[in-house]
């Protein structure tokens, strides 16, 4: 384990390069509260450790994700609290990293081209029903795409093995180093082995964008909770004016982008869906969006989640913005009979 050294960069870096600072204090065992980057963040030397709760092959986006304990937000719909709230984990370097990445490549199932290095496209591969495997036949809803020898287990149920890498559950952008060493790791067992970073778009700096570019990091899964900045603020403790324009600076530098907007009842519903997807729209028209349909969590335990009619009429206006990839999540949230299920499947 890497000794706690003090973060060598000192002040917030976001407050360094003009931005406000992020909504990141963090728990951890003693009882005390610091900001994130002084909790899950340690350097020996130059080299920085992350705090990682968990690795493993993910479902359904069928690749490899890494887990983050420690956030720059504070979302009272976080569905990671337990370990980005609270500290926990164990601490990996940059090459540890590239260990992971190793032994992952030799599970790898389905090499995708880095166009299509997101979530959204891990849909018209496999559901992950695991039926081509476990009872020899395909499901009427397979999309014929793989053959059963590239189907296999992992923790969270049955699909390929993608050849992408990706750092999810919290999100500290703000501290660029452990990412861009990380991704010349990954980098350094294969070059089409892609990196993504799903993210919330609050340290997605000019200056840390750049890096990121140069460092090798492919694309991004970006979270844009809210349209509206003072409901945005009240949902994750932070600003929204830089996240918005962040589709055009990453499709800017040739990053593959992915957006996800989560439909919460009483917060985040069609009307702020519809301005993001304008706002994606006048960048790129291509640009995969997924409305994610909210599971009560955390600070929102009390608030419901979407119904099926809620979440097609979304999907009907986000299509009228002219977004041409858009697609629904979670879907066994808000669908709950198998006629729900068809009218569904035949307007998708």
């Amino acid at each position: 384990m890497a000794q706690e050294v003090v973060n060598p960069q000192g002040k917030c870096r976001l407050k360094e390069e003009g931005f406000d600072s992020g909504s990141c204090m963090v728990g951890y065992k003693t009882g005390r509260i610091s900001r994130a980057c002084r909790v899950t963040l340690r350097w020996e030397g130059n080299l920085p450790f992350r705090l990682m709760k968990s690795a493993h092959l993910s479902r359904p986006e069928h690749y490899f994700s890494i887990y983050q304990s420690g956030c720059n937000f504070s979302c009272k719909k976080c569905h990671s609290w337990y370990f980005t709230r609270y500290a926990s984990g164990e601490w990996m370097s940059p090459k540890d990293i590239g260990v992971l990445a190793r032994d992952y490549i030799k599970t790898i199932t389905y090499w995708e081209s880095r166009e299509r290095a997101t979530s959204f496209h891990a849909h018209d591969l496999c559901r992950s029903c695991g039926l081509c495997v476990t009872g020899k036949r395909r499901s009427q809803y397979c999309p014929g795409v793989l053959e059963p020898d590239q189907v296999i287990p992992s923790p969270q149920g049955w699909g390929p093995a993608r050849n992408i890498i990706g750092f999810t559950g919290g999100d500290m952008a703000c501290q660029p180093e452990f990412y861009c060493l990380a991704s010349e790791e990954v980098k350094g067992q294969r070059e089409d082995l892609w990196v993504l970073f799903e993210t919330n778009g609050y340290g997605l700096t000019p200056r840390n964008l750049d890096r990121f570019k140069a460092s090798g990091i492919d694309a991004f899964w970006l979270d844009i909770k809210a349209h509206d900045d003072a409901l945005h603020r009240r949902l994750t403790g932070c600003s929204n004016e830089w996240i918005l324009r962040l589709p055009y600076e990453i499709k800017k530098r040739d990053f593959v982008l992915e957006v996800l907007s989560l439909f919460i009842p009483g917060w985040v519903e069609t009307d702020q869906i519809e301005k993001i997807a304008q706002i994606l729209a006048g960048v790129d028209p291509q640009i995969p969006f997924t409305i994610l349909a909210f599971f009560p969590e955390y600070q929102l335990k009390g608030v419901p989640s979407p119904n099926l009619g809620q979440m097609l009429e979304a999907y009907e206006r986000v299509k009228d913005r002219g977004l041409k990839n858009v697609r629904l999540g979670n879907i066994g949230i808000f669908v709950r009979t198998e006629e729900e299920f068809e009218l569904l499947r035949d307007l998708l």
